[in-house]
């Protein structure tokens, strides 16, 4: 007999290259765990036994090791797609890993798509009350969003797919995000075969086989308005960031954490093992500490998650940033940032984070001006990277892995992985007068 909950397949392959100068997105950490981890937890929670993770070449040996932390309840597999060929060809994928089953049915979800756990279960719901059909969920959008519109009838039928349709053309309020239930793998793989084999310029295969599959069953509506953060752009993390911000409750303060009497605690705050708090702090919350981060004499650190072994230093201010394992700074400003692990932003470094005109923010990814539709993001650091005192960084600039940037520089650039950059001076030495 056919198992009676659907196959989980997550997407976690692809290419991450518009998260440069970041690392592998699946593996970020926000809190404890890895954010593949995390969601499985609780895809596990509700009550999924059996996974497929679809990674690449480069991720594979990470998500494999990250997994292993699992618990013997939800058996994982792990596949690899050899080259980023669309959604379709990572769906085709997971075949071998349906054995006997191959008209099982499948939810299919993607890593980098973070969204409350009640969208999960009302899939799930929906499912299991009528498994004859597919099911698509919606995101219910006010204003207009460049994104795949769903066609839905009075019934919640969905007829088709509608990409970018721009703004004052839009089917139905419904933007399609990739939680889906199909209730007939075989049937499903087939359809994005019969796609490849057309052999048409576009990367749709997976939609398209969708839109051939509608024509003769139905696909149902499942709507959503909760929050919703894809992570596509390395300034994306602090809108994932602010999801599991929002959803500590109260002071969880370790017991092996020191607090001075002195220091400040307020709002919603996580503080773990061995973190130390000196006269004069202040974390206001939502906050996250990690295991042995250093927050020092009157450093400020609000609406931000700092990770494991990270130095606050003295007067250090930390606002509405990721900052990674690591991370040493010293008397110096993180505005609306994200650091990688072990960046070393030294005493005297700001992140200026507000344009002149205050206008939104733009970042070049892979060579293209991009707004990042906010008005105040400081800098996105890659891991080991290395700067010294009193480098100011403009809005929007990126810094890549193992960068060193060289004292006093204002860097208004984004800087290449390992690159070397700093002021040339000309040091002018005069005589004095007779003494």
């Amino acid at each position: 007999m056919s198992n009676p909950h659907p196959l989980l397949v997550v997407l976690a392959g692809g290419v991450s290259s518009r998260m440069w100068p970041l690392r592998e997105k699946s593996l970020l950490r926000f809190g404890d765990e890895p954010l593949l981890v995390s969601q499985l937890r609780a895809s596990e929670s509700l009550g999924l036994r059996e996974v497929v993770i679809v990674a690449n070449p480069e991720n594979e040996t990470l998500i494999r090791q990250q997994v292993s932390l699992l618990s013997d309840h939800i058996a994982v597999n792990v596949v690899v797609q050899q080259e980023a060929r669309g959604m379709g060809d990572a769906l085709l994928q997971i075949a071998p890993a349906l054995g006997d089953d191959p008209e099982r049915a499948l939810m299919i979800t993607q890593v980098h798509d973070v969204v409350e756990e009640s969208l999960h279960a009302a899939l799930l719901a929906a499912y299991h009350h009528d498994p004859r059909r597919a099911y698509i969920v919606g995101v219910e959008m006010d204003t207009y969003f460049p994104g795949g519109y769903l066609i839905v009838g009075e019934d919640g039928q969905i007829t088709g797919i509608v990409e970018k349709p721009g703004a004052g053309h839009e089917p139905s309020r419904y933007v399609n995000i990739v939680a889906h239930i199909h209730p007939h793998a075989g049937r499903l793989l087939d359809a994005i075969r019969a796609e490849y084999a057309r052999d048409l310029p576009s990367d749709d295969h997976y939609e398209r086989a969708m839109d051939a599959l509608m024509k003769y069953m139905p696909f149902q509506l499942v709507p959503y308005r909760g929050r919703w953060s894809a992570l596509k752009f390395p300034w994306h993390v602090l809108d994932v960031m602010d999801h599991f911000l929002s959803r500590i409750q109260g002071q969880q303060i370790d017991a092996s954490a020191f607090i001075s009497t002195q220091a400040t605690i307020s709002g919603n705050v996580v503080i773990s093992a061995g973190v130390r708090v000196f006269p004069g702090a202040a974390v206001v919350g939502p906050a996250y500490i990690g295991r042995g981060t250093i927050i020092g004499n009157n450093a400020l650190v609000r609406h931000s998650m700092i990770l494991d072994k990270a130095n606050v230093g003295f007067t250090t201010e930390v606002a509405r940033s990721y900052v990674a394992d690591g991370v040493q700074m010293h008397a110096c400003r993180v505005l609306d940032s994200v650091f990688g692990p072990n960046v070393n932003f030294s005493a005297g470094c700001t992140t200026a984070n507000l344009r002149i005109d205050k206008g939104i923010v733009k970042s070049t990814v892979k060579g293209q001006r991009l707004a990042t539709g906010r008005d105040k993001l400081g800098a996105i650091i890659g891991e080991d990277a290395f700067l010294g005192v009193d480098v100011m960084t403009m809005p929007g600039v990126k810094i890549g892995a193992g960068a060193q940037v060289g004292p006093g520089t204002h860097v208004h650039q984004d800087i290449p992985n390992r690159a070397r950059v700093y002021v040339k001076q000309t040091l002018v030495i005069e005589e004095g007068g007779d003494s």
